[in-house]
Parts: structure tokens; C-alpha cells; sequence
């Protein structure tokens, strides 16, 4: 099977598949006794993102071990920013924390847009690594959008309320334009870079556009996501684009005005409620906590996301978040292989 054919890259694009294809966001992470291992040698969290041979061998972890039917990049999203001129460290228990934090225009201008084959080299280098040695399934990049990257950079970590984030927005007019605009002159050009290194397709992460109410994201954010989807489309035309964040349900029509091929739906989104509003692929979308269930809860669950997702122009599945640490890696497995089973059943 050519890798165009593969059923992810045709799911995306609309076409017929012989089963659902599935991936799992964070799906090389640590609920994987192996993840854990190499985590521990590497040195810091984002030492390993650094590592090339490491971090194209976690890429390659959840292939192995769970069978999914792609792989995605090992990296993180704060992996830019960190060569925008921020710092970035993993605090146990608290997550990423930024320094300096975004607070005045001439904070913002002394950012700078990195140029990802100097500044980033490691990133493209594991990508080669991963496509020599998966042949047979496609590799999936994937970028921060501008909205959750600056929300980190204004909030200096993660965030309950955005207060930074959207005060800034709603009051500082031209600090927002100026940052968001970088931003996204950052995502066009790192994952640009990805798709010449060799990724079959990409993911971009909006993760708290949910936080926004529609009005907020049309005006605020929507702009910039639609600036980077067009240039990305423009130079590279057959790469499928996947769209997602959480608790978004309520920016589906907007987000359906993006030229993405995929948007993907977090678990509370129904997939009903969403082709009602959308008329792309999507991805989705099993609660991440289902994998707490027994297996037949497991399959009567993902039996109904596959039958309603069969009414879609095209179906990945997914889950609707993160995979959990605690998750059984056995679970995970037992999922892919209900995923393969149950669809290639319904469609006989």
C-alpha cells in the first residue's frame, strides 16, 4: 500500500476507508512503562525533546507496542516559543512555567520568529530519523496555535481563568495583534518545516480556545489560525491539516469556515450535534477516561462513536483529550484493536 493510500491520509481527505483508522493523542507518553525509562535518562522533559535518537524513539514507542495507525511527533508545543527568547522548564505538579512573562509591547518585540532549520534543527533531524524508519504508516507534525501559545506566554503557565490572557486581549489592542501576529508567523514557518522534513500531515492544537466565548475567538482568534491554514495550504497543498481544542463545541460553524480537511472533537462535543454544524472530516473522540472502563463498556462506547462517525465525509478516531498517565497500556491496545474490528464489521 502506497502511504497516500494509507486510510488516516485518505479519512482526512474524505475518502473511503476498508476501517476506521486511530491514533491517540499523547499516545507516546507516560503511560508507557518503556516512555517512563527513557524519560528517566534523558535528563529534563524538554532535554528529550532535544534528543533526536530519543525522541524519534518515543515517537515510535506506541507503534510497537499498542498498534496505532500513526505516528506523532514527540515534541511539545512550547518547543517554538522556547526559541522566540522565552524560558521554559517542567515543574513537578505545576506544569510548564515561562519566564519572562509577556506584559509590554517591547516584551513582544523583542521576540523573534526562529528560523526552524537554525534554530530548531533537532526537531527536523528526528523527523528524518522517524520517516527512515516508518515505512509503513504515516508521521503526524503539529504546532501550538497562536491563541494557546500566547495564553502561555501573557499567563506564564498554565491558567484557570486567563485573566492575563484575555484582559490583554480586550484592553491592549496592539500588544495582542503584535504578539499573535508573531505567533503566527512562528507556526506557518516551524510546521512548513515539518511538512519539507518529510511529515505526512499535521495537527494544530489549539487547546484553550474552548475558554473563549465565539464572539472573543471570531474576532480575536479566528484571523490568525485562517492566516496560517491558507499559507500552509498554499505551499503545501496535499498535506491534510487537523484542527483541534477542547470544550469547543460551540465554535464549531466558525471553525468550519477553516480550510483544514479534519476538526477534531473533544468527548462532550456529540458527533451528531457537530455534523449538523460541519461538513469536514473528523477526529474523535472516546472520553480518555473510558479507558478506565471494562472492555465490553469500552466497545459499546466506541461501537457508537464508529456507527455515528460513519455519517461523517471521514472519520479518525481518537480520543477526545490526552491519553492519561494511569491508563493500562493493555487498554489502549484493547482499543485499537476494537477501533480495527468494529469498523471493518460495520462496513461489510
Amino acid at each position: 500500500m502506497s502511504l497516500k493510500d494509507h486510510p488516516i491520509l485518505k479519512a482526512a481527505k474524505g475518502e473511503k476507508t476498508d476501517y476506521t483508522p486511530i491514533w491517540i493523542m499523547r499516545q507516546a507518553g507516560r503511560y508507557s512503562a518503556r516512555y517512563r525509562e527513557i524519560r528517566a535518562k534523558a535528563g529534563s522533559f524538554m532535554d528529550l525533546c532535544r534528543n533526536p535518537e530519543l525522541a524519534a524513539e518515543v515517537t515510535l514507542i506506541p507503534i510497537e507496542e499498542i498498534g496505532v495507525d500513526a505516528a506523532i511527533l514527540f515534541s511539545d508545543i512550547l518547543v517554538p516559543v522556547e526559541k522566540m527568547g522565552i524560558n521554559v522548564s517542567f515543574v513537578e505538579g505545576k506544569g510548564p512555567v515561562l519566564e519572562p512573562k509577556i506584559e509590554t509591547l517591547e516584551d513582544v518585540d523583542r521576540l523573534k520568529v526562529p528560523e526552524p532549520e537554525r534554530d530548531l534543527p533537532y526537531v527536523l533531524e528526528t523527523i528524518q530519523i522517524i520517516k527512515k524508519r516508518l515505512t509503513d504508516r504515516p508521521l503526524i507534525g503539529f504546532s501550538g496555535a497562536p491563541f494557546t501559545l500566547a495564553s502561555y506566554m501573557l499567563e506564564g503557565g498554565s491558567s484557570r481563568n486567563y485573566i492575563a490572557a484575555k484582559s490583554t486581549m480586550w484592553n491592549r489592542p496592539q500588544l495582542w495583534d503584535a504578539l499573535m501576529s508573531k505567533l503566527t508567523d512562528t507556526v506557518i514557518e516551524y510546521l512548513s518545516a515539518q511538512i519539507k522534513a518529510g511529515v505526512d500531515l499535521v495537527q494544530i492544537f489549539d487547546s484553550w480556545m474552548g475558554v473563549l466565548a465565539k464572539e472573543d475567538y471570531e474576532t480575536f482568534v479566528f484571523p490568525y489560525t485562517e492566516k496560517i491554514v491558507n499559507e500552509l495550504k498554499k505551499r503545501h497543498p496535499e498535506t491534510p491539516i487537523i484542527h483541534f481544542g477542547v470544550n469547543a463545541g460551540h465554535l464549531l460553524e466558525v471553525n468550519n469556515r477553516l480550510n483544514v480537511d479534519v476538526l477534531g472533537l473533544d468527548w462532550k462535543t456529540e458527533i451528531p450535534f457537530a455534523l449538523k454544524r460541519i461538513d469536514k472530516s473528523i477526529q474523535g473522540n472516546l472520553d480518555p477516561v473510558a479507558l478506565f472502563a471494562d472492555e465490553k463498556t469500552i466497545e459499546e462506547k466506541v461501537r457508537k462513536i464508529l456507527e455515528e462517525g460513519m455519517k461523517a465525509r471521514g472519520h479518525i478516531f481518537n480520543l477526545g483529550h490526552g491519553i492519561l498517565p494511569k491508563t493500562d497500556p493493555e487498554k489502549a491496545k484493547f482499543l485499537v484493536e476494537t477501533v480495527h474490528r468494529v469498523s471493518r464489521e460495520l462496513r461489510r
